[in-house]
């Protein structure tokens, strides 16, 4: 039970990595520097503010490495409800990193540009924005793994019996969620924005949830069965004789 709860408090560190980075970088960076509206508006911004646009860039390449990571230990944790679910899961997120570390390209592309010779300014706002933009659309596909793996994780937490049902419960209602605000953003992008921030609610709270539970507690204590039968067996063996 220690390991297991050793185990769950590492998760729990980098799934605190996955949100406080995460947030940094979408959004505080790039809320801050991108204008999509504004080519030249968003090129001085991002140069006058290189470093905070670099950092925003570790920092997404280190939540992912921490996203990565974290569905190993939580299969470590899980794989008892069910193995093959807890497999699901992992390949779900390593399918995301994958899209996410391939899409940091379109993110670091606009400072190459920025500093580079050769361009006027017209070809640079166009090609900065359309780099963005494929970074953006990028993320959102991503945005379909983010959802499936919810699925798994919410049913293994909640049959588990080691974190609170409601979390398991919020997890796979942020599922649907997640992948309804996916298809929105790709049939009717006009809605997108106004309606993917109550769509991912749900699947906000799970997370917060299950991160701050990992921290705090790691997971509940389960009674050994096999305890439970032996004592009970000398109960009753005590009672016979009595």
């Amino acid at each position: 039970m220690q390991s297991i709860k050793l185990t769950a408090r590492v998760a729990g560190i980098l799934y605190l990595i996955v949100i406080v980075c995460g947030i940094f970088a979408e959004k505080y960076v790039r809320i801050r520097l991108v204008d999509f509206n504004d080519g030249a508006q968003t090129i001085i911004n991002i140069s006058q503010n290189e470093l905070l646009y670099r950092l925003g860039f570790v920092s997404d390449l280190l939540m992912q490495s921490a996203y990565f990571l974290l569905p190993v230990l939580l299969y470590r944790i899980l794989k008892k409800a069910n193995k093959w679910l807890a497999q699901i899961m992992v390949l779900c997120v390593s399918v995301a990193v994958a899209i996410m570390c391939i899409n940091m390209l379109n993110h670091y592309a606009p400072l190459l540009l920025i500093n580079s010779e050769g361009f006027n300014s017209v070809q640079i706002q166009n090609q900065v924005l359309f780099y963005l933009t494929l970074h953006s659309h990028g993320y959102h596909i991503a945005q379909i793994f983010f959802g499936i793996w919810l699925l798994p994780l919410g049913y293994l937490t909640f049959k588990s019996g080691l974190f609170p049902k409601f979390i398991g419960v919020f997890l796979m209602i942020g599922c649907l969620g997640y992948l309804t605000a996916f298809g929105i953003y790709f049939i009717f992008p006009e809605k997108s924005e106004v309606l993917s921030s109550y769509l991912t609610i749900p699947a906000d709270i799970g997370e917060f949830s299950l991160c701050l539970y990992l921290l705090i507690i790691g997971v509940k204590k389960v009674p050994n069965n096999n305890c439970e039968r032996l004592a009970a067996d000398s109960t009753e063996y005590l009672h016979q004789n009595n």
